[in-house]
């Protein structure tokens, strides 16, 4: 019955996780997340809390800055439309509340983020500030639960994993996370893009769906070590195959990207996050 309740809860919580990532653009009241969580308003959100580690109020404003990062890195959009899609009713509690978390107001964080680096016309200035290489890596074994969409939000499916995993007793310390990237953005519609929120663990073991054991090849990979927020990625992701790449004189394996993320966006500043940025070699 215990087990049973346990995962009620966890079915019901990772329901309301989704639901999040998935309706960013519309009021998200807690009166509206505990219809969808089917559990009493007086009392979920503390068990949100207890079981994802950060407030509801904490995870939408996270995902909804996490969102404005990249449209100030990537787009065109104006910084007051930008702020009223993260949900802030003026530029100014937008431009306070983005300081907080990325350490530089919109405009300059536009102008001069992390994600800048790797816009420059010459490679010095990125090898100066970022460490890249080539690594022999070991082959991992994984188990993973499919993602299907943008690789922005694979954060849903990692709640996902981590609720199942919890739910079948398969939950150990400092699991190392790993997302696996399928397809190129560049060329896939954003809504068929293919991905795999992932663990690493020690040996092969049967896991039932929606989780499925995977597996990263071992060799040579090209090894980005990058700080930064996630949406500033992209930038990375051209410099490394656009610049990196064809002065390497090697080539890239018929073999899927990987990241390997070294911390989390639940208790990490984004400007502090660490992730390496795995491509595979011949």
């Amino acid at each position: 019955m215990e087990q049973a309740t346990f995962e009620s809860y966890a079915s019901r919580l990772t329901r309301v996780s989704a639901y999040i990532h998935d309706h960013l653009d519309e009021e998200l009241s807690l009166d509206v997340l505990a219809g969808i969580a089917c559990l009493s308003p007086y009392h979920w959100h503390r068990i949100y809390h207890a079981h994802f580690g950060e407030t509801v109020a904490a995870t939408v404003r996270r995902l909804r800055l996490q969102r404005a990062a990249a449209d100030l890195a990537h787009s065109d959009r104006p910084i007051l439309n930008v702020a009223e899609r993260a949900g802030y009713d003026s530029q100014a509690s937008f431009t306070r509340a983005f300081s907080a978390a990325f350490g530089l107001p919109p405009a300059k964080y536009r102008e001069g983020g992390s994600h800048s680096v790797f816009k420059a016309k010459t490679p010095q200035g990125v090898h100066a500030m970022y460490d890249v290489g080539i690594t022999t890596v070991a082959p991992k074994t994984l188990i993973a639960v499919e993602h299907r969409g943008s690789y922005m939000a694979i954060g849903k499916s990692f709640d996902l994993l981590f609720t199942t995993l919890a739910q079948r007793g398969l939950i150990r310390p400092n699991l190392p996370m790993v997302g696996v990237y399928l397809d190129d953005p560049t060329s896939v519609p954003e809504s068929e893009l293919r991905s795999q929120a992932a663990v690493v663990v020690n040996e092969p073991m049967a896991v039932d769906a929606p989780l499925f054991a995977s597996r990263i090849r071992g060799g040579d990979y090209a090894v980005l070590k990058y700080k930064g927020p996630y949406g500033d990625m992209r930038a990375a992701y051209d410099w490394l195959y656009g610049q990196w790449l064809p002065s390497s004189g090697r080539e890239a394996a018929d073999a899927p990207v990987f990241e390997d993320y070294l911390n989390s966006p639940r208790d990490t500043a984004p400007t502090e996050l660490r992730t390496e940025i795995c491509l595979p070699l011949t």
